[in-house]
């Protein structure tokens, strides 16, 4: 008789390992907490790279996360514009009493209502400020990624790891106001490629009230609201997005133009604090010819190359065919970013609003292999915790 050997017979029907892992990813509650989980591990990356390039530069990571415009947002939170502390100054080491309105009052007022909750503190209310924002921005980077031409699930968290490893991503976990303004832009977006009006005019009007750089969000949704309304689609609601839209700029610009007595009054405060003007491009081209020709930093070699790579990015989108809205919203936030002679060095931190510019590589990454999408990803958000933690501990000037 032949012999017969002690084997372990599996079922037909169970499943595998990999089977298992991809029934899981399908479950609600994984599908629910996916952006959120995948936004917070980067960024939590980043924070270990930041702790670590502290303590070989004998910095306090606290410091660190709070310096700088950040300082200047908990001033303005904990005592509004008319009693920020004495010690903030202006790049030029003066102050007169319209100098803080350069700062746009949504993410300080924010700070200061979740600070006036009992046992929080003003800096705890600022990270939780920003925190929560990047977690409500990535679930609109999700839903936008999947909303898009050619989109799905799968995009649009790939989108959100792109997003939270952007090389100037630290800042997301900083006292700025990036994070509050990327949430309301991507979810004013998703309004406008959704037909939803109404949340797109309320959110831009929000983002209005938080960054100069709304003036692009404002141009991308009037724009798709005029089209709509032009090809008599979706009744009164364009209207009623258009109209809210630019509100909340408007009326920002407006109270500091009453304040200073010239209608170009927050233009003319940039302007004497921060020597921040639009030129056109002249100062940013001057700056990359001499960084190019005779590079002095990481960080300045580092930025010229992201803005070529950003013009590259606007290229692409055009190409891939991506909806035109969020295509003038990135080239908008790039010419603003581009086209003024302000700090060099803040360059590729303002790149970071200009999110649509991702799509179209969320896009084909998601069409790749799990392993490629894996291996890429991981680099980025790798490159992006060192980039991040050199910017605001060995690096000794502003961002």
């Amino acid at each position: 008789m032949p012999t017969l050997e002690a084997v372990r017979v599996e079922p037909e029907d169970a499943p595998s390992a990999r089977d298992r892992l991809a029934r899981a990813a399908r479950h609600r509650v994984t599908a629910a907490l996916a952006p959120a989980v995948l936004f917070l591990l980067v960024r939590e990356l980043g924070l270990v790279a930041l702790q670590l390039m502290a303590a070989r530069w004998d910095k306090d990571v606290a410091k660190a996360l709070t310096s700088w415009d950040g300082q200047w947002f908990l001033g303005i939170a904990e005592g509004g514009y008319a009693d920020v502390p004495p010690w903030l100054v202006d790049a030029f080491g003066r102050r007169s009493p319209e100098t803080p309105l350069a700062f746009f009052p949504g993410y300080p007022a924010l700070v200061r209502w979740v600070a006036g909750l009992p046992g929080v503190a003003p800096v705890g209310a600022a990270f939780a400020v920003s925190l929560v924002s990047g977690v409500v921005c990535a679930y609109g980077l999700a839903r936008l990624g999947s909303r898009v031409l050619g989109g799905s699930r799968r995009a649009g968290l790939v989108l959100v790891v792109l997003f939270a490893a952007s090389p100037m991503a630290v800042v997301l976990s900083m006292t700025y106001s990036e994070a509050t303004f990327c949430a309301l832009a991507v979810w004013s977006l998703v309004g406008v490629v959704e037909g939803r009006w109404l949340l797109a005019g309320l959110c831009c009007a929000g983002a209005g009230l938080v960054r100069p750089t709304a003036a692009a969000l404002v141009l991308a949704v009037c724009a798709a609201a005029a089209v709509a309304i032009w090809r008599r689609r979706d009744g009164w609601r364009p209207w009623a997005g258009g109209v809210l839209a630019p509100l909340g700029l408007l009326g920002y610009l407006g109270y500091v133009a009453v304040r200073t007595g010239r209608w170009d009054g927050w233009f003319a405060v940039q302007q004497a604090g921060w020597d921040s003007r639009f030129d056109g491009g002249a100062a940013t081209w001057k700056f990359a010819l001499l960084i190019l020709g005779e590079p002095r930093s990481v960080l300045e070699l580092a930025t010229v190359w992201l803005l070529v790579v950003a013009l590259a990015l606007v290229v692409l989108g055009f190409r891939r065919g991506l909806e035109w809205p969020l295509s003038v919203y990135g080239l908008g936030v790039l010419v603003m970013d581009l086209g003024s002679n302000g700090l060099m060095n803040s360059k590729a931190r303002l790149l970071l609003p200009a999110f649509t510019l991702l799509v179209p590589v969320a896009l084909a990454l998601a069409r790749r292999r799990t392993s490629t999408v894996a291996a890429v990803l991981v680099g980025l958000a790798v490159f992006s915790a060192w980039f991040g933690a050199y910017a605001i501990t060995a690096w000794q000037y502003a961002i």
